[in-house]
């Protein structure tokens, strides 16, 4: 469910940044960034409601060794919406960006600390473990970024940098040498392009002048894992539309959103150039997810019951 939050403002800061780039309308972006706020407010509401109502399920779910992930992300989203209030209220969205980052610190912590101990099954390992602490890492140092708080968005880059690599081995191992993955978790692969994607709108962020060796290796490794995502597109659909789609929209809107910072920063090289490409490529993703979300809705299939072990 938060994953549709990290879609929805990712979405909304690029369509800022194409307002800044290439005076599209304003109001764009706005609007869309209101939905993010909306859906993360009515998702937080719900989540807060779990805890309070049904404490077994929730704790449950904690301590389920791929469901337990996924909680990271409510910080992640808080952060990003503290992105998208920043043009309205400083105060406020300082604070969400720092209740964020120290949600996603804390329970990246307490999780990996439960992992570290192993006794995990191949099965269980997927791209959800870059959610608590690459994911965490890098869109605090995104935002902090944004914010201006550039030392301390270098610490954290690092932190997700150096997780990242170490994380992504143990995947690929699982991923060339595991059975097969189960259908359901299939769509969760479309996380794999969000660590090269935010850290490379991180490192932009955080530096001037126009794209460097490292932004620009970043973009081709996020180019790379494209490709091999759309290679592996109709393995993934024989899972049928659910909101796990949603885990590819926060790449997905990372990658434009770096290279229209690398148009913005001047310089003739590639990765500016394909920023109109990338960000319609963005658009289509997320219209298309966010529609087939509407549809389920609309039928009543987008919440559905299941136990918390329906995913071993």
């Amino acid at each position: 469910m938060y994953g549709m939050v990290l879609g929805l403002a990712g979405l909304g800061g690029d369509w800022r940044l194409a307002h800044e780039l290439w005076n599209s309308p304003a109001i764009i972006g706005e609007a869309i960034n209101v939905v993010a706020i909306v859906v993360w407010v009515t998702i937080s509401v719900f989540y807060a409601a779990k805890w309070i109502f049904a404490r077994g399920e929730a704790l449950e779910e904690a301590g389920h060794p791929i469901h337990c992930c996924f909680i990271g992300l409510a910080g992640v989203a808080t952060m990003l919406v503290a992105r998208a209030l920043l043009p309205y209220s400083h105060p406020v969205a300082l604070v969400l960006l720092f209740l964020g980052m120290a949600f996603s610190i804390l329970f990246a912590t307490w999780r990996t600390g439960i992992m570290w101990r192993g006794g995990r099954d191949h099965e269980a390992t997927t791209a959800i473990l870059y959610l608590p602490t690459v994911a965490g890492s890098l869109v605090s140092a995104l935002v902090l970024g944004s914010f201006g708080y550039t030392g301390l968005a270098q610490l954290l880059f690092g932190a997700g940098m150096f997780t990242w690599a170490a994380t992504e081995s143990v995947l690929l191992q699982r991923l060339l040498t595991a059975p097969e993955m189960a259908p359901a978790l299939r769509p969760t692969l479309g996380i794999v392009l969000a660590p090269p994607a935010v850290a490379c709108a991180a490192y932009l962020s955080m530096t001037s002048g126009p794209p460097d060796l490292f932004a620009n290796g970043l973009l081709g490794y996020c180019l790379l894992q494209v490709a091999l995502l759309v290679r592996v597109v109709p393995w993934i659909m024989k899972q049928p539309f659910a909101p796990s789609y949603w885990a590819a929209t926060l790449g997905t809107t990372a990658l434009a959103s770096a290279s229209m910072r690398m148009a913005s920063r001047g310089g003739d090289g590639i990765g500016g150039q394909l920023a109109p490409y990338l960000f319609f490529f963005a658009n289509g993703v997320v219209g298309a997810i966010a529609i087939g979300t509407i549809a389920l809705l609309i039928q009543g299939r987008l919440l559905t019951v299941s136990h918390p072990r329906a995913a071993e």
